[in-house]
């Protein structure tokens, strides 16, 4: 079975970020897909820090990723950056644990002017880990995310159809990835 692993790189919970990180494992799992989510934010601060590569609480996020075909990194963009907790996350995995996975990146900032910080900060880190199938990626503007009492999301139309069709983007990707045909060989 096709797994991916969702990783929401957000300091703040509930957020935007993790509300359309949330969404579009929905969309996933509609399709029959199983889906981990990962916040960051709750593995300690200190190991994340202090660089704990052997922490413990990072051994089943570690083991997620080991498994997954296909991962989502979702951060807020600040100061024109994806997020330190992120970051400090990211240089904590395996080196090139992302490699034969399909990645989808989506990021969410107050201004289109931080559009590009997904194409010239995140993926370059993203490719040093591995990534050789990285997909374009969702950003969103936070005014075309609307949190919900109920602690859901409502999406603006036009950024519900991208994220979607990314989404859609991101199964085709994963149906020909050769580990997931592999699978399927297997299966039948």
């Amino acid at each position: 079975m096709t797994q991916i692993l969702a990783i929401a790189g957000s300091p703040s919970h509930p957020s935007r970020t993790y509300g359309i990180l949330e969404y579009a494992t929905q969309l996933l799992q509609q399709q029959g897909i199983q889906t981990d989510i990962v916040s960051v934010r709750d593995l300690p601060a200190e190991d994340l820090v202090f660089g704990r590569y052997d922490s413990p609480a990072l051994e089943q996020p570690k083991a997620l990723l080991e498994k997954a075909d296909g991962v989502i990194i979702a951060t807020p963009i600040y100061k024109a950056a994806y997020t330190g907790l992120l970051k400090a996350f990211l240089d904590l995995l395996p080196q090139k644990s992302l490699l034969g996975k399909v990645v989808l990146p989506i990021a969410t900032g107050g201004t289109l002017g931080h559009l590009l910080v997904i194409d010239y900060a995140l993926k370059p880190v993203l490719s040093e880990l591995g990534a050789r199938h990285l997909l374009g990626g969702v950003y969103a503007v936070d005014k075309q995310i609307q949190r919900q009492p109920d602690g859901s999301v409502q999406l603006d139309e036009e950024i519900e159809q991208r994220l979607k069709h990314s989404v859609n983007d991101f199964v085709l990707a994963l149906n020909r990835s050769p580990a997931v045909a592999k699978e399927l060989v297997q299966a039948s």
